[in-house]
């Protein structure tokens, strides 16, 4: 059985899994009071917080701990603070238990997820807060096909969304205010299979301060942000050649961008697969499923604590990948 923890930015998370079968998947998230993630606080709650979803995670999976076979932490890429926390829990749990340990890569946690929901081969459209990017398998590496040229997505909608007095995360009240929103022309920028999202929160900026209506600009900026999203994600299943799309991260939750997903796999006979929402966002039963795929093809790729360490600007493309 393997441990998975999660700690990249604002949730920590306990996840524990049995041959590719999910047993626990306990999170909590660090939800500042105003303005945006600070790393240092969300350390804190990680740190305050880990003990006591380990037990909830042992509870759930109705496991004794001496099952445990080792331990796989996300230690990149992510907040510096948040992951030596994790690293830090990670390695004493290692110690108690007697294991070793494996180091997993957040991102590529969440296209390998997508095996357990029955894809083999996809292209995975990674919307998260500071994680966007259009992700493949190709020539013996996880590598990148397109990304944002400046910000995340998710971080993206929670900038506007605190412009406008939205507590943080914005996303979830967005989507809800833009079911009653209309149409308006914004800012579309794609650049190859890269999307830059820069110009369209200047504008949108803009036009909250000179009274246009908040329902109006949500609605706008998810057919706008989503579209570009869609538009780079087609593009890439169209030059590797690959008939399969993965959804992952927090903003893949909305359901305006699974529906343009749906709809543009079926208009190019591609599968669609969207995992439930526990899996979409961060959370730690990926960490451990992707751990479990990751020793049964390569052993060698458990370590001791002495040897494990953080990654924080680890890029997807920069694993070396040796269990596929």
């Amino acid at each position: 059985m393997m441990l998975g923890i999660e700690c990249t930015a604002h949730t920590f998370g306990v996840g524990i899994t049995d041959k590719g079968k999910i047993l626990a998947n306990v999170r909590d998230m660090y939800k500042p009071a105003k303005g945006g993630i600070v790393p240092m606080d969300a350390a804190v709650h990680h740190k305050d917080t880990a003990d006591f979803l380990y037990k909830k995670a042992l509870a759930e999976s109705g496991i004794n701990e001496k099952k445990i076979k080792a331990i796989a932490l996300s230690n990149a890429p992510g907040l510096a603070p948040c992951l030596i926390e994790g690293m830090k829990f990670a390695k004493r749990k290692a110690k108690e238990l007697g294991v070793k340990l494996i180091p997993v890569n957040h991102c590529i946690a969440h296209l390998e997820i997508g095996q357990h929901e029955g894809a083999k081969d996809p292209v995975l459209l990674y919307a998260s807060g500071a994680n966007t990017q259009i992700i493949a398998f190709s020539d013996n590496k996880y590598r990148v096909f397109g990304e944002t040229l400046d910000s995340g997505v998710g971080n993206f909608i929670d900038t506007f969304a605190r412009h406008c007095g939205i507590a943080f995360p914005g996303g979830p009240e967005i989507e809800k205010l833009a079911l009653k929103g209309k149409y308006m022309e914004l800012p579309y920028s794609v650049k190859g299979m890269d999307v830059s999202f820069s110009g369209m929160q200047t504008k949108l900026k803009q036009m909250y301060d000179s009274g246009i209506k908040v329902e109006d600009l949500s609605y706008s900026m998810q057919e706008h942000a989503f579209a570009m999203l869609v538009e780079a994600a087609e593009r890439a299943l169209a030059h590797t050649g690959k008939k399969e799309l993965v959804l992952g991260g927090g903003v893949a939750c909305n359901s305006r961008l699974q529906e343009m997903c749906r709809i543009m796999c079926k208009e190019r006979g591609a599968r669609y697969f969207c995992p439930p929402k526990d899996l979409l966002v961060d959370n730690a039963a990926m960490i451990a499923f992707t751990g479990e795929l990751m020793i049964k093809k390569d052993k060698r790729l458990l370590i001791g604590s002495d040897e494990l360490d953080i990654a924080p600007r680890e890029r997807t493309d920069d694993v070396k990948v040796t269990w596929r």
